[in-house]
């Protein structure tokens, strides 16, 4: 499976991207999907998860201000992420996968800068 990340770019403080993550299998709509980030010099962190079944997590940092959804019949994922921040910049990656049997794909990174 592969995933195709786009959406990125620049934008001031309290602006808003929307990053999809296309996927080139059916698969996809019966694993996870998830969005993580990596900032300069930093690990990368999770930044927001939904299951299969629709069951949804945010990071602490990101909670109110991102939405991550996907529709399943375009094998595509979203995070829509509003009132960006500074501390927001990142390489932004997409996941998909589950635990058991396991899968894991990662799409190529898509770069979100945030100027203050």
């Amino acid at each position: 499976v592969q995933l195709q990340a786009c959406g990125g770019g620049l934008v001031h403080a309290g602006g808003s991207l929307r990053l999809s993550c296309a996927a080139s299998s059916n698969i996809f709509s019966i694993i996870t999907l998830g969005w993580y980030r990596q900032a300069p010099g930093k690990q990368r962190e999770l930044v927001a998860t939904m299951s299969a079944g629709g069951i949804i997590t945010y990071a602490d940092a990101v909670k109110g201000r991102f939405t991550i959804s996907r529709e399943n019949a375009k094998k595509t994922g979203y995070l829509q992420m509003n009132s960006l921040k500074a501390e927001d910049t990142g390489v932004y990656y997409c996941y998909a996968g589950r635990s058991s049997p396991r899968l894991s794909y990662w799409g190529q990174g898509t770069q979100v800068t945030v100027s203050s």
